[in-house]
C-alpha cells in the first residue's frame, strides 16, 4: 500500500525507463507536481489506470510541497482557459510582487505537456489541481472554505462521465466528506454520498464504490445510527477487488457495528482482518484504534489479549488504559475495574469504547466466580459476596446461579444452607472442544491464504507477451550471430 520507491522506477514494464528516471525527484515542487500531471495525461492517452494510481499514492508527499506560490503557478499555467481558475485562485493568499514576477519567468525543468495533450487531459488535470487546492485549504484549517471548494469539485465531477476520473473522483469525495466532518456538518452530505454510491455501482467504479461505502458507514457511526449502518452492510456488496486501505476501513467499521449489536465473535473476526489488511509500518493511528476495539471485544468474549501487544513501542502509551482494564478483568476484581473505568472515563469516551466497556462488568464478575470455583470446593454465599465486593449474599446467589446456567462454572447451589459446591473439573480432551478449536484455527489459516492469493498482483498479459517476444528475438539474433561466426571460421 505504500508508495513505490523511485529507485525501482526503471524496472517498470512501461517502456519509459529513461523518462521515469528523469522524473524521480525534481528539486522544484512545481516540477514535482508537473511530473504527476504528465502521468495523468499518459494514463488518459494510453488508458492505463496504474499511472493515476501512482500519482494518488504520492498524495501524502505531494501535500507537504503545497504552498500558495506553487498552486498559483500551476493554476495559471494549466487552467489558463478554465472558468474554475479564478475560483481556485480565490482560496489562495494574495501573491506578492516578487512571487508574481517569479511565476511569470519560471521555466520547468520537466517537459511541459503539449497543447493538444493538455486539452485532452484537461478534466483529469483540472480535478486533480482542484483536489490539491482542497487539501491545502484543509491543512491551513480553513474548514469553511474547504467545504465550499470541495462542493465545487463534486459538482464538476458530476458533470463528467469519464472512467479515467474514477480514481481521482474517489479521492475528491474522501476530502469532501473530511472537510464537512472537520466543520461539523456531516449531516449535510449523506444524500450526496448515497447518490454517488448508486452512480459508482452502475458505472462499476470499484474504488469509488469502496470509498463511498466507507464514508457512509463513518457518517452513520458518527451519529450512532447502528441499525441503519448494519442494514447498509447487509444490503450492499463491498467490491472484493477494492484497495487494501479501503478494505481495512470497511472491516473495521463492520467490526464496530457487530460489537455494538452484541455479535462479538463476528466483530473479533472483522477487526482481525482489518489489522491484517492495514499497512504494518504506517497508518499507526488506524492500527491503534483497531487494537483498542479488538481488546475490548476479546475481553467481552472472555479472552485475555496477548501481553506482547501492550509492549509494542507505538502501542504502549495509547493502550495503557486498556492494559489496566485487562488486568482488572483478568483478576476478576470488581473494585479495581470500577476504579479504572472512573480514572480513564474521558479517554474511553474519546475512543468511543465507553459503551462496550460498561458491558464488561458481568465479565469481571464471571472471572472472579471462576477463580473462586477453582480455589474452593465449597464456599458460602456470604464469602462469595465479600470476595466479589457485592452488596449482599442474595446478589451473590443470583450471580452464581446465572454463571452456572451460562456454563461459566461447573457447580451446584445449596439454597437451604447457603453455599456453593464445586464439581470435579471435566477433562477437556474428552469433549469436542479441542476439535472445534483446531477447526477454527485451520479455517482461519485457509481464509488468510485465500485472501493473500487474491491480493497478489500479476503483470498484464500484453506486457508479458512483449517480454516473451523480445526474448525470442534476442535468442534468434544470438543464434544467427553464432551461425555466421561458425561459417566464417570454416
Amino acid at each position: 500500500m505504500g508508495d513505490e520507491k523511485p529507485a525501482e522506477e526503471p524496472k517498470r514494464q512501461d517502456g519509459d525507463s529513461e523518462e521515469s528516471t528523469k522524473e524521480v525527484k525534481p528539486a522544484d515542487p512545481c516540477d514535482y507536481i508537473r511530473s504527476h500531471l504528465k502521468h495523468i495525461q499518459k494514463a488518459v492517452s494510453l488508458k492505463e489506470h496504474r499511472y493515476i494510481t501512482r500519482v494518488l499514492r504520492a498524495i501524502a508527499s505531494t501535500r507537504t510541497k503545497l504552498s500558495d506560490k506553487v498552486l498559483r503557478t500551476l493554476l495559471v499555467q494549466y487552467l489558463a482557459d478554465s472558468p474554475a481558475r479564478q475560483s481556485l485562485l480565490g482560496y489562495l493568499a494574495e501573491e506578492m510582487d516578487d512571487d508574481a514576477s517569479s511565476s511569470d519567468t519560471t521555466e520547468s525543468t520537466v517537459e511541459v505537456l503539449s497543447e493538444a495533450a493538455l486539452k485532452q487531459a484537461m478534466p483529469e488535470i483540472e480535478c486533480y489541481l482542484h483536489l490539491l487546492t482542497v487539501i491545502y485549504v484543509i491543512d491551513r484549517k480553513q474548514y469553511d472554505q474547504a467545504v465550499t471548494c470541495s462542493l465545487e469539485v463534486v459538482e464538476k465531477l458530476n458533470s463528467f462521465n469519464r472512467r479515467s476520473l474514477d480514481a481521482i473522483g474517489a479521492r475528491c469525495y474522501f476530502y469532501y466528506a473530511r472537510a464537512h466532518e472537520l466543520s461539523d456538518r456531516m449531516q449535510e452530505i449523506r444524500s450526496t454520498l448515497l447518490a454517488r454510491l448508486r452512480t459508482s455501482t452502475l458505472h462499476f467504479d470499484v474504488e469509488g464504490q469502496a470509498t463511498v461505502i466507507n464514508l457512509l458507514l463513518r457518517n452513520l457511526l458518527h451519529f450512532r445510527l447502528y441499525d441503519q449502518a448494519n442494514k447498509l452492510v447487509l444490503k450492499i456488496v463491498f467490491p472484493p477487488s477494492a484497495p487494501n486501505s479501503e478494505s481495512a476501513r470497511f472491516m473495521f467499521y463492520c467490526g464496530v457495528i457487530k460489537a455494538i449489536l452484541l455479535e462479538y465473535t463476528e466483530s473479533s473476526n472483522f477487526l482481525l482482518q482489518a489489522l491484517q489488511k492495514s499497512p504494518q509500518n504506517t497508518a499507526i493511528g488506524f492500527r491503534q484504534t483497531v487494537n483498542k476495539f479488538s481488546i475490548v471485544v476479546q475481553l467481552l468474549l472472555g479472552h485475555i489479549p496477548d501481553r506482547a501487544l501492550f509492549r509494542q513501542k507505538e502501542m504502549k502509551k495509547p493502550l495503557e488504559p486498556y492494559f489496566e482494564l485487562t488486568q482488572a478483568v483478568r483478576n476478576g476484581d470488581l473494585k479495581m475495574f470500577t476504579d479504572v473505568v472512573q480514572k480513564f472515563q474521558e479517554k474511553f469516551k474519546a475512543d468511543n469504547t465507553c459503551n462496550l466497556i460498561t458491558r464488561l462488568r458481568q465479565n469481571v464478575i464471571k472471572a472472579g466466580i471462576r477463580k473462586i470455583c477453582l480455589s474452593y470446593s465449597r464456599i458460602s454465599m456470604a464469602d462469595v459476596a465479600e470476595r466479589l465486593r457485592l452488596d449482599s449474599a442474595e446478589d451473590a446467589e443470583f450471580i452464581v446461579a446465572k454463571a452456572i446456567r451460562d456454563g461459566v462454572i461447573e457447580a451446584s447451589i445449596d439454597h437451604q444452607n447457603g453455599f456453593m459446591q464445586s464439581k470435579d473439573t471435566l477433562d477437556q480432551y474428552s469433549t469436542t472442544e479441542p476439535q472445534a478449536e483446531f477447526h477454527k484455527r485451520i479455517s482461519f489459516c485457509l481464509n488468510l491464504h485465500n485472501q493473500s492469493v487474491k491480493a497478489m498482483r500479476y503483470p498484464e498479459k500484453k506486457d508479458t507477451d512483449k517480454k516473451e517476444s523480445a526474448k525470442k528475438e534476442k535468442d534468434s539474433d544470438k543464434k544467427d550471430s553464432e551461425k555466421t561466426t561458425s561459417e566464417k571460421s570454416s
